[in-house]
């Protein structure tokens, strides 16, 4: 498109608003599955707010002021390692180009200049995260932007109802108190991590409920023991259900997360009619362990977040996001789970050069030690 026809500008929530709700519309949500439906809920700045460093563009077309296109950033700082290195990671979030307006070079104008503004404030690294199955998102960064595909992760939904089984050893599952999460984590991160580098604050967080150790107690020692932690996304809709409850827009959204989830779970876990009621679930996040009985102890810290899940009004399910190389990954109970989503995550340079111990390449972005669950 004709540059002189388009400008890309920082949102304006004010005047912005419903033009981009309405934009969100047209595109039918989802691009990401699970991971996006959360992102407008009524709050276009939803899945940014978190993060002190944001912004927010909007394609214009200046013959009308219609809002074509938009996409979200942030600046993230990720851990490299135990050695301490961080590093700031420019974080795409959300691209949106109105159907009608496709294949014009929008999405494009909007990525470039989403990374200006990243390296600008310091970003050495731009990255996304985008569904296996959308070519045109891979096609788009891939081919177009110089992005290299740097690893695949797999969404795991449970429904909470899960059926009993009894493991071979006997585990305990016990609340860690917070500092003692904080150094745990802080032991367990090897030279090849990728982590938010500020977990601390994650797990400080009141959508955190808090960390757990899982470990067999047949020996009389912890041989095999797996930590985690558990964040709830129920109060943050019940929030937005009860702030606009005749939404439209409210509603489509969370048409589209059932749509998503519910298809994963036992039938008789469908969700009801009504709209208005509750809705949401518990994400295990942070997950590390070691021994050989890593089968047994998945098992039961998924028993274990399902009873707690059935004490928390509206929650509909468990979910947890695991890497493809991630040892874990092969012990995600079977039987009723479903893995709904196949994430591509993709990684570009933009400043350089970059000390090769801080040089995330060669990291391994570490889904069972923290998919950041704000992002969801």
């Amino acid at each position: 498109m004709d540059d002189s026809k388009l400008v890309i500008r920082v949102f304006n929530e004010k005047r912005d608003r419903e033009m981009v709700m309405k934009l969100e519309r047209k595109c039918k949500i989802g691009s990401k599955g699970i991971s996006m439906f959360t992102n407008m809920m009524g709050d276009p700045l939803c899945r940014i707010r978190f993060y002190p460093v944001r912004v927010m563009l909007v394609a214009e077309l200046l013959n009308n002021g219609e809002l074509v296109g938009m996409v979200g950033g942030c600046i993230k700082n990720v851990g490299t390692g135990s050695k301490g290195r961080h590093v700031k990671l420019g974080c795409i979030l959300g691209l949106r180009v109105s159907p009608k307006h496709r294949r014009l070079g929008i999405g494009l104008k909007l990525v470039q200049c989403l990374e200006e503004w990243m390296v600008s404030n310091g970003a050495s690294y731009t990255f996304l995260a985008s569904e296996e199955k959308n070519l045109a998102s891979a096609n788009l960064f891939t081919l177009k932007c110089g992005y290299a595909t740097f690893a695949s992760l797999v969404i795991f939904v449970h429904p909470v109802c899960l059926p009993a089984t009894e493991p071979s050893c006997r585990v305990e599952v016990e609340k860690l108190p917070l500092d003692q999460a904080i150094s745990s984590y802080k032991k367990h991160l090897g030279g090849g991590d990728l982590y938010p580098a500020d977990f601390e604050a994650i797990l400080k967080e009141k959508s955190s409920i808090g960390t757990f150790k899982a470990y067999n107690v047949d020996t009389g020692i912890q041989s095999s023991w797996i930590i985690f932690s558990i964040w709830s996304t129920c109060e943050a809709y019940k929030l937005h259900v009860q702030m606009s409850p005749t939404s439209e827009f409210l509603h489509a959204t969370l048409n589209h997360a059932r749509n998503k989830i519910f298809p994963c779970l036992n039938p008789k876990m469908q969700p009801c009619d009504s709209l208005e009621k509750p809705f949401g679930f518990l994400f295990l996040y942070g997950l590390h362990g070691e021994g050989e009985r890593l089968g047994e102890l998945m098992q039961s810290i998924w028993s274990f977040a399902s009873g707690m899940a059935e004490t928390v009004q509206g929650c509909k399910a468990i979910i947890s996001e695991l890497g493809f190389s991630d040892p874990l990954r092969e012990h995600v109970p079977k039987g009723s789970s479903v893995s709904c989503i196949e994430d591509l995550w993709y990684l570009k340079k933009v400043i350089g050069p970059i000390d090769d111990e801080a040089d995330l390449t060669g990291m391994r972005p570490v889904g069972s030690m923290f998919v950041d669950p704000r992002d969801f």
